[in-house]
């Protein structure tokens, strides 16, 4: 399997990759996929959120975070205080991966390969962002940005050190809040979930 690396123009806009990128077959799930989700949002956001893949909502939609989950995330940012006009939001990788249940989609998740193979273009859109905060929502995002030995559970909340300019912080994926077991925990999920992302608030604080 290769990678997406080949497809990308060195003077590739975001727009651009877009377009690019809505025809990337540089692993089978495009054969899975109804279409490429690829990241949304200002080009000049100062906060990237990044999570592991799009689901079924967004494969259908062509766009990240538009179902249950990026609904609760667009709560939870404007409980933290971010302004959601000033996020850009994907995911490592851009297909949806799923397996049928049914006349059900189930999410299955990503292996390293297929998470390889998609990594130049979440590289790029990072390269063109340029955002002060990068967010890892979930497992997958984090080690995929942050290292294989990367533990949420050990980590979250907190800037972590690694390759690049932006600071970095990881934690849950919001669609983890929504397979809570009860309402209580649900809510205490989402309470915490929202205390790590008033961390990012309070790095963003100054330049706005």
């Amino acid at each position: 399997m290769g990678t997406a690396a080949d497809l990308i123009p060195a003077d590739a806009s975001l727009d651009s990759l877009r377009g690019i990128a809505a025809s990337c077959t540089a692993c089978p799930l495009h054969e899975r996929g109804t279409q490429t989700v690829f990241g949304q949002g200002p080009g000049s956001a100062v906060v990237m959120l990044v999570g592991e893949q799009p689901g079924d909502r967004e494969d259908v939609a062509g766009e990240p975070f538009v179902g249950p989950a990026g609904a609760l995330l667009d709560r939870a940012l404007a409980d933290a205080g971010i302004d959601r006009s000033d996020a850009y939001v994907t995911n490592v990788v851009k297909h949806f991966k799923w397996r049928p249940a049914g006349k059900r989609r189930i999410h299955q998740k990503p292996t390293a390969a297929e998470i390889a193979a998609c990594r130049p273009w979440l590289d790029r859109e990072i390269e063109l962002v340029d955002p002060r905060v990068v967010v890892c929502l979930g497992a997958t995002a984090a080690q995929a940005l942050l290292g294989r030995s990367f533990r949420v559970t050990r980590s979250r909340g907190q800037f972590v050190e690694w390759e690049r300019e932006p600071l970095a912080l990881a934690t849950v994926h919001p669609s983890s809040i929504l397979r809570a077991a009860d309402d209580t925990s649900r809510r205490d999920e989402l309470a915490a979930f929202v205390a790590d992302l008033r961390v990012v608030a309070a790095a963003l604080a100054p330049a706005r």
